[in-house]
Formats: C-alpha cells, sequence, structure tokens
C-alpha cells in the first residue's frame, strides 16, 4: 500500500487533480507571459529579418544547385549517358 500512495502523492504534486483551467484564466495567464517577453528593438527585429532572408536565399540557391545536378545525373542514366552509333 505504500507503494500507491506514493504514486498517488507524485500526481497531486503535478497538478493533476486539480481540473481544467477556465478559458478567462487561461487568457489572463497568457497574456501574464506576454508581458515577461523581452521583445526586439525595431533595429534588432530589421537585423534578424536581414539574416534570416539571407540564409534562407543561401539555402535556396544550395537546393537549387543539387537538384539541378541530380537532374542531370539521373538523366544522363537513364537515357544512356552519350550517343551509340
Amino acid at each position: 500500500m505504500a507503494d500507491g500512495n506514493a504514486v498517488q502523492d507524485r500526481r497531486d504534486s503535478r497538478g493533476d487533480d486539480r481540473g481544467r483551467t477556465s478559458p478567462v484564466t487561461f487568457l489572463r495567464q497568457v497574456v501574464a507571459e506576454l508581458r515577461k517577453v523581452v521583445w526586439p528593438t525595431q533595429q534588432q527585429l530589421i537585423t534578424y529579418f536581414f539574416v534570416v532572408l539571407v540564409f534562407v536565399i543561401a539555402v535556396m540557391a544550395i537546393v537549387t544547385v543539387l537538384d539541378l545536378a541530380f537532374g542531370k545525373l539521373v538523366f544522363e542514366v537513364f537515357t544512356g549517358g552519350g550517343s551509340i552509333q
């Protein structure tokens, strides 16, 4: 019986038996958490935007080059590579 009580005590400490949070309480908690967020300044936001933009363009270029290379390779493999006469 001691093991069963230990399991029950752990469940109580996690708060599983408290029930569901009401939507109003949930929204209040969300607003309270959002007030704790450190929002970036406009300059930081612009910097982050351009860093992400450059990274996305670089990845697009790499994927494009790989796609073209593999496409040519597959085309050469399935068409026979060269003309045999």
